[in-house]
């Protein structure tokens, strides 16, 4: 009764892609606000905007990251507390 899921692990092509792409997206949002053919305030605001909204999706992946975590780990805990009343349980036991 092992049943036992394998954890996704994340190779290093796929994490530096990962990495290369979000700096690349970051880049060109914010060279795309500063040739914006505007005043400074509008351009400001929409690179704050930016910035905030790049920090706001690191929480957010983190938070999804942790949740993800304690599930799993609820999961294995349940799990092996059923595994242990069927080691435990025998049916042919003479009851008093």
């Amino acid at each position: 009764m092992d049943n036992h899921t394998p954890s996704a692990k994340n190779t290093a092509a796929f994490y530096m892609q990962s990495a290369i792409a979000f700096g690349a997206a970051l880049f060109a949002m914010l060279l795309a606000i500063y040739l914006l053919p505007s005043a400074p305030w509008p351009k400001a605001f929409l690179a704050l905007g930016t910035l905030f909204l790049t920090t706001s999706t690191f929480s957010l992946a983190k938070c999804v990251r942790d949740a993800q975590e304690s599930l799993s780990v609820t999961a294995r805990l349940e799990q092996a507390r059923v595994d242990k009343i069927l080691s435990e349980h025998n049916p042919w036991k003479e009851v008093a």
